[in-house]
């Protein structure tokens, strides 16, 4: 299994804002960015292991600035760490304002995936070689998040083992 380069599975959409992707406060909606940025994220996830992939986790989602109708979205992915079988997935949201030209980091997100093989049991993935200064600091770092994640899932199981299934209104 050959490792890929992080810019074999970079992902670029660029989108418009209209009425109906705004919140009550004339900004982007942060649930449809979500939703826009796992399915980019996705891509960049099954270009890197040519397997299907399913969404593990969305970690640190952080809205920096808002997002206003006046601004171009662009959505950039790409692999920044790797483990046995999942796929660590950094996405940036850069806004543009389309009259003045200005850009700016809007949002940033780590999304993970796993890998499935045909059965769609988790399968073994490549190494990502990291090659620009921006890749190298988040593969740097990869390794830290990935045990951060594998602790907040461990405490996340232990507390949803209390959590009922029951119908409250019955």
């Amino acid at each position: 299994m050959e490792a890929k380069t992080c810019n074999e599975t970079r992902v670029v959409r660029t989108s418009r804002i209209f009425p109906n992707d705004v919140n009550n406060h004339n900004t982007l909606f942060g649930g449809k960015l979500i939703s826009d940025i796992d399915m980019i994220a996705s891509i960049s996830a099954v270009r890197h292991s040519r397997a299907e992939c399913v969404t593990a986790s969305i970690d640190s989602v952080d809205f920096l600035s808002p997002i206003t109708p006046k601004d171009s979205v662009c959505i950039e992915t790409f692999v920044s760490y790797t483990g046995t079988t999942s796929i660590e997935v950094f996405a940036k949201v850069i806004a543009e304002n389309l009259m003045s030209g200005s850009r700016k980091i809007a949002v940033t997100a780590f999304l993970t995936f796993v890998a499935l093989d045909n059965n769609g049991k988790p399968t073994r993935v490549p190494a990502i070689i990291p090659e620009t200064e921006e890749e190298k600091k988040l593969y740097e770092t990869g390794k830290d998040r990935a045990e951060k994640r594998k602790e907040h899932r461990k405490n996340s199981k232990e507390l949803a083992s209390v959590f009922t299934t029951h119908k409250p209104w019955e």
